[in-house]
């Protein structure tokens, strides 16, 4: 079996509802080619579901689809792709993902080979060969890594875009009578304002499990006095509190509060993963497979075994792809307690899927059959791409 063809899709689908919601003025996002920022968060954001889709072909008739987190600029990533890894892969046997992988990372390993953009187009073509190894071995990517730990993913539902705590008291209200167990908050605005929608959901729903997610941006005293109110409240984690690039902050902060800190989306290799685990800089792993790939990701969940500690992996905007792949690895990590639900994207995500992924507010069904378990609509995703 060799490889005959690597194609990328950059799918921008316009959002009914923005993720997350609408801007702190109360204004919806404009759906334009451009970008913008939520203060008091740093990071660009899309009013649409934008991500970057590839397809590996071979000479047999398989094909395998893998997907990058590409929340903006995903042409950038299919650009590495198109120009730099997919050549390079031509003729080779898909079925050698371990190599293929390693000389993938050696391409560019003096340009960023682990980090950025170079790293989320690896983890793009890594998901795809494994889709593809699976096809063609007749397994699941489950069960090529040893083996499903559980068919039935549990998952916290992520964000809850009301415009006041009384509305993101009503979604959690809502969602826990759909089933769910644990939501995480959109904070980061401020102490008082985090510990009021806290408290505000806590008694709309009081026996739902409370994550907090700051956005990275608190100082370490900041984090410190919320830290402490958290643990008052039990609650579930403290997800991403300091600038992402403050593993001593973190370190200190996780030494003097009792509720998991959380990191992980910003971070893409085992090598990252290994300076804050040793330094115990966090608590709770928290990867993005559709950034590292199923082979970084493994590697990294070995790493937070051998620490004791348990893995959540991210997931945000991707689509069908990502979040399959997502949910095949979750499977086969041991300590993986939960997996995040992100309702606003999901419906996008099933698009691209001839038949949608188990998924709700309480968790997921592990997707059956070889591979990543999916099969993707080519037309829709030609369509949608003609759209974007």
């Amino acid at each position: 079996m060799r490889i005959t063809e690597v194609t990328t899709h950059i799918l921008k689908q316009s959002a009914e509802t923005a993720y997350l919601g609408k801007l702190p003025d109360g204004t919806a996002p404009r759906a334009d080619p451009g970008y913008f920022v939520r203060p008091p968060w740093r990071s660009l954001y899309s009013a649409r579901m934008e991500t970057v889709l590839v397809r590996v072909s071979t000479d047999d008739g398989l094909e395998g689809w893998g997907e990058a987190l590409a929340p903006v600029g995903p042409e950038v990533v299919a650009a590495i792709i198109d120009r730099l890894l997919g050549p390079w892969l031509l003729g080779r046997d898909p079925r050698a993902v371990r190599p293929l992988w390693d000389g993938m990372r050696d391409l560019m390993r003096e340009r960023g080979h682990l980090v950025g953009h170079q790293a989320d187009a690896l983890a793009a073509l890594d998901i795809a060969l494994w889709d593809l190894t699976g096809k063609a071995a007749g397994l699941s990517v489950a069960e090529l890594l040893g083996g499903a730990y559980r068919t039935r993913i549990p998952g916290y539902v992520s964000g809850l875009p009301g415009d006041t705590d009384q509305a993101r008291a009503d979604l959690a209200a809502a969602f826990a009578a759909q089933g769910a167990t644990a939501v995480k908050l959109a904070a980061g605005n401020g102490i008082d304002a985090d510990l009021a929608t806290y408290d505000a959901v806590a008694a709309a729903a009081p026996g739902i499990r409370i994550a907090v997610d700051a956005h990275w941006v608190y100082s370490l005293p900041q984090a410190l006095e919320l830290g402490r109110e958290l643990d008052h409240r039990r609650a579930l984690f403290f997800e991403a509190p300091l600038a992402p690039e403050d593993t001593e902050g973190h370190r200190e902060l996780a030494s003097r509060i009792t509720t998991p800190v959380a990191v992980g989306e910003a971070m893409r290799n085992r090598y990252e993963f290994r300076d804050w685990i040793s330094r115990r800089a966090l608590g709770v792993a928290q990867p993005d497979v559709a950034r590292t790939g199923i082979t970084e990701a493994v590697a990294i969940a070995t790493l937070a075994d051998a620490h004791h500690l348990p893995v959540a992996y991210h997931h945000s905007v991707g689509l069908g792809v990502a979040l399959a792949a997502a949910l095949q690895v979750s499977a086969a990590t041991a300590n993986c307690p939960f997996f995040e639900f992100q309702h606003t994207p999901l419906p996008y995500a099933q698009r691209i899927l001839t038949t949608p992924l188990a998924a709700g507010p309480a968790g997921f069904t592990l997707p059956q059959g070889p591979g990543l378990g999916i099969e993707i609509d080519h037309e829709t995703v030609l369509r949608l791409v003609k759209e974007s």
